[in-house]
C-alpha cells in the first residue's frame, strides 16, 4: 500500500473541514433535513483518492460524534448518529467507497464521455445504497412503515440529489484534471 503524500493528507483535511462547515446550514423539511453534505462527498471522489475521501468522511462523522456540531442543524453526538438521521451519517462512508471506485476507475477509461458516464453510475450506486442503508435504519428507529419511510427519506431528495450528481460530475472532473496538470493527483 502506498504511504500517503502530505498533499493527500492535506486535501482530506480540507474536504473534511468542507464538509464540517457546509453539512450544519441544512433544511429541515420532516424528519431527514435538506443539506448540501452530499455534494461535498461527490465532489471529495473527484478530488481526492478514495482512501484520502473515506479518511475525510471518517474524520467529519468521528468530529460529530465526539459532540462537535457539525451534522445537520449544528448537531453533534453520538445520539445524533444512533438517532433516526444515523443510518445517512454512516451511509455517507458507503457514499464514498461506491462512488469513489467508480471514479477513479472512469479514469482508465479513453472516452471522456465514457469516464463521465461511469463516473455518473458510481455516484447514483453510491446514492441508492446511501438511501437504502438510511432508510432501513430510519425504518428501525422510528418503526416506521416503508412507504412512509420512501415519502419521507427518499422521494424529497431525488430531484436535488440528481442536480449534485451533475454538478459534481462537471466540476469534479474540472478541478480533477487541474489538479492532475499541477502534479498533485
Amino acid at each position: 500500500m502506498k504511504k500517503a503524500t502530505i498533499y493527500e493528507l492535506a486535501a482530506a483535511a480540507v474536504m473534511a473541514a468542507v464538509l464540517c462547515v457546509v453539512a450544519p446550514l441544512s433544511i429541515p423539511i420532516g424528519p431527514i433535513p435538506i443539506s448540501l453534505a452530499t455534494l461535498v462527498l461527490y465532489l471529495s471522489v473527484h478530488v481526492l483518492r478514495t482512501r484520502s475521501a473515506l479518511i475525510s468522511c471518517a474524520v467529519y462523522l468521528a468530529l460529530g460524534a465526539f459532540g462537535l456540531p457539525v451534522f445537520s442543524g449544528y448537531a453533534g453526538g453520538i445520539a445524533k448518529l444512533a438517532g433516526p438521521t444515523g443510518g445517512f451519517l454512516v451511509g455517507y462512508l458507503f457514499l464514498v467507497l461506491i462512488a469513489g471506485l467508480f471514479v477513479w476507475q472512469s479514469a482508465k477509461l479513453e472516452k471522456p464521455v465514457l469516464r463521465m458516464v461511469f463516473s455518473v453510475l458510481g455516484m447514483l450506486l453510491g446514492t441508492a445504497v446511501l438511501y437504502a442503508f438510511g432508510t432501513l435504519w430510519f425504518m428501525f428507529q422510528a418503526k416506521a412503515a416503508l412507504g412512509y419511510a420512501l415519502s419521507v427519506c427518499v422521494l424529497p431528495f431525488l430531484p436535488g440529489d440528481l442536480v449534485k450528481i451533475a454538478l459534481a460530475a462537471v466540476i469534479g472532473r474540472l478541478v480533477r484534471n487541474a489538479l492532475s496538470k499541477a502534479g498533485l493527483l
